[in-house]
């Protein structure tokens, strides 16, 4: 069975002592029947580390160039989509990152975007998976402020 790699960042900014995070929406697609929210997120490119791909994708679909990422955090999602009448195996890396940046530049790949709290981007969030890493991100962030 094919199998496809990807990196993606759960991208969040602080605002008056809370985190926002990015949510981008996605439009249909052969791969996505109907419009969908996630995370920034791509393929890897020959000689590209995990880091560099996800700066890369992280630029290319939100315009961010200032995103730090937090160290020991890294989950992965699994899930299976059909292209071209074959069903394909994806594994998609997500790290976690801050910016400072509020202003996004979307790529022609989405078709919205919404800075939100954690409560508010967890009910956007379209597939369990994404819920998961949200909350992984989010439980990882509260236990380095304490």
């Amino acid at each position: 069975m094919p199998m496809e790699r990807s990196v993606g960042a759960a991208i969040f900014r602080k605002k008056d002592g809370k985190n926002f995070y990015l949510l981008l929406r996605y439009p249909d697609s052969p791969k996505a029947k109907k419009e969908y929210w996630g995370f920034p997120k791509g393929h890897i490119e020959k000689g590209e580390t995990i880091e560099e791909t996800a700066k890369r994708e992280v630029q290319e679909e939100t315009g961010l160039t200032d995103i730090n990422f937090a160290d020991g955090f890294i989950e992965k999602e699994k899930y299976f989509f059909v292209k071209s009448g074959r069903k394909i195996f994806k594994i998609v890396i997500f790290l976690l990152a801050e910016t400072k940046t509020k202003e996004i530049k979307l790529s022609f790949e989405h078709i919205g975007f919404q800075w939100l709290p954690f409560r508010e981007a967890l009910n956007k969030l379209t597939f369990k998976n994404a819920k998961e890493i949200l909350k992984k991100a989010n439980d990882f962030l509260s236990k380095k402020s304490v």
